[in-house]
């Protein structure tokens, strides 16, 4: 199993760093983390795109004695080994991803560029301690390196992608931004014209000048029906196209609301519901929620007797309900997103208004990524959500936590992020 270097690195980057940095640069810590969320994967796939160079593996090897794991805040800025490490993995590209995740985050450039060197310093000086304490050489810690190339993207939080930082040509992704629609292609019509030895035109009836005039009318028109026809084609395909919002604005890239909905036997691609915001009743009390959405289709699911009329477990194992808000940070098991706590909440309510009820746990990841990791990172995170239920005196009717990792995952790991993002949720479905 390969190890994903993101968890040596967090310890360094905790709540305590995010509070001084805050202080220091004048930003909320919000804007900080949300930021340092960002850039840690950004310069963890930049080492990896140079895991052969020289320079970096340099920086590596002395950075465990260079003592700057200590003084992050106060020299990761001015500290020219860092300089000049960012100038060999992202080149001309540190201004635009400087710009990039100021824009995310909500932070000033210059924020946002300090914290470029932090984390970066952080990173070098992390990995380098590791190969110290592990006893890796130059060539070991390229292979730790390499091995991150796989789950980078995937580690990315929602909104961000390798292509929206001007990265998406690395790892064989897209240089244009993941989000930006395409733009369609204009339709070609080739006229070809044959000529004879003499350079006459064989299609043109010299003997009758009205027969070639024709022309001169007629392919105007079609190339017009044509540019309608393909004009007609496009607004078609806009009025088909579903956009569902969510309200998350830091929603994990593991955990993103999903279109495809598992079984423990297979997945099947439905169309999500539109989400509105409305009051859920739950015999009389509101819980907050989506119109459709997981508390909505689980309570109107008990209420109707299904649950309490079905025999056994496998009446009920292919109806998944996914977490609309339920989500965690970047590469944890067990930080949860703002806005997360409040879903887990409405679902210990509906839990306890049907004491007889009971649940299983299910996390997924996409295709990216080591498999093994995927599976880990997903059971751990099943597991944490069951807990945190068990916490609330609902534990009892939490029968199972698993993680599926990719194994459900319908969409090409060589997709854009954005779309990635349906096989990344976590799930929950009634069970006996």
């Amino acid at each position: 199993m390969s190890l994903n270097v993101i968890d040596l690195i967090k310890g360094q980057l905790g709540p305590a760093l995010v509070s001084q940095a805050a202080s220091q640069f004048g930003e909320s810590e919000s804007g900080i983390s949300k930021a340092i969320g960002g850039i840690l994967p950004a310069v963890v796939g930049g080492l990896a795109n140079n895991s052969d160079n020289p320079g970096v593996l340099d920086a590596i090897t002395n950075a465990s004695s260079s003592g700057i794991l200590g003084n992050l805040l106060g020299g990761s800025s001015s500290n020219p080994v860092i300089s000049t490490l960012l100038t060999s993995i992202f080149g001309d590209k540190i201004s635009g991803i400087v710009n990039a995740i100021a824009t995310y985050a909500g932070i000033s450039n210059n924020s946002s560029s300090s914290l470029l060197n932090l984390v970066t310093g952080a990173t070098v000086g992390s990995i380098g301690k590791y190969a110290t304490d592990n006893n890796l050489d130059k060539s070991g810690i390229s292979s730790l390196l390499g091995e991150q190339k796989g789950i980078v993207s995937s580690l990315l939080p929602a909104g961000l992608s390798l292509a929206s930082l001007n990265l998406g040509s690395w790892f064989g992704g897209s240089s244009s931004h993941a989000e930006a629609a395409p733009k369609p292609e204009e339709p070609k019509i080739e006229v070809t014209r044959s000529t004879t030895a003499a350079g006459t035109n064989p299609d043109r009836n010299n003997n009758n000048e009205g027969g070639g005039s024709i022309w001169k009318w007629l392919l105007p028109l079609l190339l017009l029906i044509a540019a309608a026809y393909f004009l007609w084609k496009q607004c078609e395909k806009k009025q088909t196209t579903t956009t569902t919002t969510t309200t998350d604005s830091t929603a994990s890239k593991v955990d993103s609301a999903a279109v495809a909905t598992p079984t423990d036997t297979s997945a099947s691609t439905t169309a999500p519901a539109a989400k509105t915001d409305e009051n859920i009743d739950l015999n009389g009390v509101m819980l907050k929620g989506y119109k459709g959405g997981m508390e909505d289709q689980m309570i109107t699911f008990l209420k109707s007797g299904n649950y309490k009329n079905a025999a056994d477990d496998a009446a009920l194992k292919d109806k998944w309900y996914d977490f609309d808000h339920v989500n965690f940070k970047m590469g944890s098991s067990t930080d949860l997103e703002a806005g997360s706590q409040g879903q887990l909440d409405n679902l210990v309510a509906i839990l306890k208004a049907f004491p007889d009820a009971k649940i299983k746990i299910g996390g997924y990841t996409d295709k990216t990524g080591n498999e093994a990791s995927n599976v880990k990172l997903s059971k751990a995170r099943a597991e944490f959500i069951k807990a945190a239920l068990a916490k609330a005196g609902v534990g009892a009717q939490v029968l199972e936590a698993e993680g599926y990792g990719s194994k459900y995952a319908k969409v090409d790991a060589k997709a854009s992020d954005a779309e990635r993002a349906a096989d990344r949720k976590m799930a929950v479905r009634f069970a006996k």
